[in-house]
């Protein structure tokens, strides 16, 4: 059965899979400047069996593998980020970041590990499998607008009829599988403010017009949005992440920027925040006689899960009966954003998440200096991914 074979060959390459995680781990690269990473993923597959290998796919350097089975059928994409985010790494592993001030925090390291060795073990079994498999590795999840979009745009999906992806989650415990249904992770906005007033001196403060005042005016009015505007049973969050108000204590600062983010969980919540980030903009030029400047950006959308796919991956996963996974369990909806969402909203699929919680329970959040994850987690990820795709090559797909 070719479930059967790829879970015993996992399990002979449970090593590699950890040994390829902690070198990409010690060589992290940005969001849009992975160059050394994608060489290494091309070659890694000059040796494997695929049928093609497609490089610098959507000019910012993906790599799209494609594997044939033997027998026609549909084509199933699985995808995997490789980008690493600017923070200086504070964990003391004895494979911590050699790039100062850059660290795989997210886990993205343990996605590119585990899928090079689902797709040369995949491979190698091409004769059993029915249909296409097209592997994505793609860059710069991390940082808007995101590696999908130009992977979407270079035609990726083209002819898929599924994709799916895995997070590891530091949060989660390890041995558990998590999914959900629909709406699952919130979209996301960012906006910049600048309000520029008229400087001067603190003893004057009638000859001045203070922008940190009417700034600090919009700071407030914000908080309102969502204790006043929307509705207590939607999901909303409006944070302001940066206030560049620095100065000289005498002075009457002159022009204020702000930096904020905005998070929903539906199109229609994110239209009404938008609505009224601009009205209170509007507002702060009457109010105060400031002039403003606003750019707003919708980037990620949420992410929506398609109810059959989902249903389709929960009984794969529960029917392998991988032996290190005690339960496959209902995720509540969940705050980040991702940009796989952007793959959901042009074919069926289905993310989901896999429990990877250190041994130490001592579980650091991601994009945190010592996030790290049980690297148990990875060879629950291959076979996890691997029985969705056998069950899809079995021809159960529902």
């Amino acid at each position: 059965m070719l479930l059967d074979n790829l879970m015993k060959k996992l399990d002979e390459k449970k090593e590699r899979i950890i040994e390829i995680r902690r070198y990409l781990h010690e060589h992290p690269e940005l969001s849009f400047q992975e160059e050394q990473t994608a060489k290494y993923l091309q070659d890694f597959y000059e040796d494997v069996p695929v049928d093609s290998v497609e490089t610098n796919f959507g000019g910012e350097r993906g790599v799209v593998v494609t594997i044939q089975g033997a027998k026609p059928g549909k084509t199933i994409a699985i995808r995997a980020d490789f980008d690493a985010l600017p923070i200086q790494e504070e964990t003391g592993l004895p494979f911590a970041s050699k790039n100062e001030g850059v660290m795989h925090a997210c886990g993205h390291d343990g996605h590119t590990a585990y899928m090079l060795v689902l797709a040369q073990t995949l491979a190698e079994f091409k004769n059993e499998l029915k249909g296409t498999i097209k592997v994505i590795h793609q860059p710069a999840e991390e940082a808007p607008p995101g590696g999908a979009i130009g992977m979407i745009n270079a035609g990726v999906l083209d002819g898929v009829d599924a994709i799916i992806g895995i997070h590891v989650m530091s949060n989660m415990k390890t041995g558990h599988i998590y999914y959900r249904s629909g709406n699952t992770q919130t979209g996301r906005s960012y906006f910049k403010l600048v309000a520029q007033g008229r400087g001067g001196h603190g003893s004057s403060p009638h000859l001045a017009n203070d922008a940190i005042i009417a700034a600090s005016s919009f700071v407030m009015n914000l908080q309102t949005i969502v204790s006043r505007r929307i509705n207590p049973f939607d999901t909303a969050s409006v944070t302001i992440g940066n206030l560049d108000g620095k100065g000289t204590f005498n002075v009457i600062k002159d022009s204020v920027t702000i930096e904020g983010d905005v998070r929903t969980m539906t199109s229609q919540t994110r239209e009404i925040v938008e609505s009224e980030v601009r009205a209170f903009t509007e507002g702060l030029e009457k109010s105060f006689g400031v002039t403003c400047h606003l750019d707003y950006l919708n980037d990620y959308p949420v992410l929506n899960n398609h109810p059959v796919v989902t249903e389709h991956v929960r009984q794969a996963l529960e029917l392998a009966a991988i032996p290190e996974v005690e339960s496959v369990l209902e995720t509540p909806p969940l705050p980040p954003s991702e940009d796989f969402a952007y793959y959901l909203e042009k074919v069926p699929g289905c993310f989901f998440y896999v429990g990877a919680m250190p041994a130490s329970g001592e579980a650091y959040p991601h994009h945190h200096p010592k996030f790290d994850i049980n690297e148990e987690s990875l060879i629950i990820s291959a076979k996890a991914m691997a029985a969705v795709v056998a069950s899809y090559c079995d021809g159960n797909e529902t």
